[in-house]
């Protein structure tokens, strides 16, 4: 959906801001552009809707170079979510989400629909929120309203520089969860831009960690973690390695779907719908989307040494505390 290759941008200053970069973000996935400070990553994804010009090389956009396409149908085909929103006060909510339907010609009755849907995904339910003015909502609440403006009219390709990173860690966590959940329905195709590697570990399929103006590691976040490949991707990173491998490895990928007879038990205290164990731990079930870490820490509350593995309410498989602490020690090997 997107290529980048072998693009460069230099300034009339001298600046190298990004030294012949090569990589691709497939359709339907999220790539996540991360490093530090000045690294080039918000003007590598500024490259893709034409708010900069590469100096060399070439930006394509589901198979065109964007350097033929008019930049600002580009920009009304390419949804864009900055750390500042950049709301307009002077519209309301629902005004605001609709700036680029509108702007495409769609008719009222399709706008108000596609409003309506939206701020429902969104968790601002439109009956509250879509007459309100931007300046009375929170920092969490302007910042989903950019989301929606930016997926109301239905992108192929999303672009995301530092979207959160405005708000306080606790919202932050709490839409980047929401985030993830919204990925799963809209099948968009994701660039976005962190600083942060917990950030970028937690909601890219792929990342590609900057430096200088290049791209020194693209990889998976499970590969970047097990295999990096400079002392820099190691030293970005960080010395818990191990506690963010537990963090990106789903239970779905260690669960076991065969329940082992020993383990009987939470199973059983779940389809009970007692929760409870026998010596008063709180029995919380864990889903496969979740993360091994989650899986751990509830084990550990519980009292347990085995979780069960749910989804819709049914018990599809079991992850035990033995096959996440072996994890752990192959990590640390």
């Amino acid at each position: 959906m997107i290529r980048f290759d072998n693009v460069h941008k230099r300034y009339e200053d001298g600046t190298h801001a990004v030294r012949g970069i090569d990589f691709e973000v497939a359709e339907g996935t999220t790539t996540v552009l991360v490093g530090p400070s000045g690294c080039g990553k918000t003007t590598t994804m500024k490259l893709v809707n034409r708010l900069e010009e590469p100096s060399e090389g070439t930006v394509y956009y589901d198979g065109t170079d964007v350097h033929d396409l008019e930049a600002t149908e580009l920009r009304r085909e390419v949804g864009y979510v900055i750390q500042d929103v950049g709301l307009f006060d002077h519209m309301t909510v629902g005004e605001n989400v609709a700036t680029v339907p509108d702007l495409k010609g769609w008719d009222a009755e399709r706008i108000d629909a596609r409003v309506d849907e939206l701020l429902t995904l969104v968790d601002l339910p439109p009956e509250e929120f879509r007459d309100r003015n931007p300046t009375e909502l929170s920092g969490g609440q302007q910042q989903r309203v950019g989301v929606a403006r930016a997926l109301a009219a239905d992108p192929d390709v999303l672009l995301m520089d530092e979207p959160f990173g405005a708000l306080d860690p606790i919202t932050r966590e709490e839409l980047q969860d929401e985030f993830l959940a919204i990925q799963d329905d809209i099948d968009t195709t994701i660039l976005f831009v962190t600083h942060s590697i917990d950030e970028a570990l937690k909601m890219g399929d792929h990342i590609a960690v900057m430096n200088q103006g290049q791209v020194v590691q693209y990889d998976t976040p499970k590969a970047l973690l097990d295999r990096p490949k400079t002392k820099f991707v190691e030293d970005f990173i960080g010395p818990d390695r191990t506690l963010k491998r537990l963090r990106v490895l789903r239970v779905g990928e260690v669960m076991r779907e065969d329940v082992p007879d020993q383990h009987e038990d939470v199973v059983e205290a779940f389809r009970s719908d007692q929760g409870v164990m026998a010596d008063g731990g709180e029995l919380i079930p864990v889903e496969p989307s979740d993360s091994t870490q989650i899986a751990l820490s509830r084990c550990i509350q519980a009292g347990v040494d085995a979780l069960p593995v749910v989804e819709e309410a049914n018990v599809v498989g079991i992850v035990t505390e033995e096959d996440i602490r072996d994890l752990q020690h192959g990590a640390a090997a």
